[in-house]
């Protein structure tokens, strides 16, 4: 059977997939009211699994780190002011992501994901271009770059595999089976940062916000840090 050449994969499915994950990564301020912890210590608990407080600022120091050390620091944090929200976002449609890529069949191979992250290279200017745009635009650390790719992979095959395309009815199919996939993980989230919407696959506040992949679909075509890079 013929096997489609991964580096010949469509940038435009490329700029779909980073989209999906960079919309994600748009939310809320955190909140700062406490509540009760069933799991002390855990950000939040998706399929039983735990994702430590600790783990979340660590990832957030990292980021923070990378931006103080630019320039435009100032700015850079400035507009990433819910960056732990954002953070704790991305690690749980992580594992989301990679319950659906399981359900699938669908896994990132060691040559799909230097593929890829050449490609982001080469179309941002080199390494350190894409590392850049990655830390003014979501937020994302220099060591962060290759939970960008992975994701990135992920979602371009899931979509390809599918046959999923950039119509509402697509767009229906894609937030049905991510929504279905989250609930199955009964995800709890500390009431620190909110709670999770199965439906809207993103962490609520109460604050009315669309879907987030309602908003990816009203955003494609137009140029900003949804398409980056690609």
């Amino acid at each position: 059977m013929h096997r489609r050449d991964r580096r010949h994969a469509s940038p435009a499915r490329r700029r779909t997939a980073l989209a999906l994950s960079a919309a994600l990564l748009a939310a809320a301020p955190l909140l700062t009211a406490c509540g009760g912890e069933a799991h002390p210590g855990a950000a939040a608990v998706v399929g039983g699994e735990r994702i430590d407080v600790s783990s979340l600022q660590a990832e957030v120091k990292a980021a923070r780190d990378a931006q103080a050390a630019s320039p435009q620091s100032a700015q850079l944090i400035a507009a990433t002011g819910d960056l732990g929200r954002q953070k704790l976002n991305g690690m749980i449609f992580d594992r989301i992501l990679g319950k659906v890529a399981a359900d699938q069949g669908v896994t990132a191979s060691r040559a799909e994901l230097q593929e890829t992250r050449e490609a982001f290279v080469r179309e941002n200017g080199g390494e350190e271009g894409l590392e850049a745009v990655l830390l003014q635009q979501q937020g994302v650390a220099p060591g962060q770059v290759g939970d960008v790719v992975r994701r990135n992979v992920l979602m371009t095959k899931i979509i390809e595999k599918l046959g999923i395309t950039e119509t509402p009815e697509g767009q229906q199919k894609l937030q049905e089976l991510f929504a279905n996939a989250s609930k199955s993980l009964d995800i709890d989230v500390n009431p620190r940062y909110g709670a999770w919407d199965d439906t809207k696959v993103q962490l609520d506040t109460g604050a009315d916000t669309a879907p987030w992949l309602v908003q990816v679909t009203r955003g494609q075509g137009a140029a900003g840090a949804e398409q980056l890079p690609g």
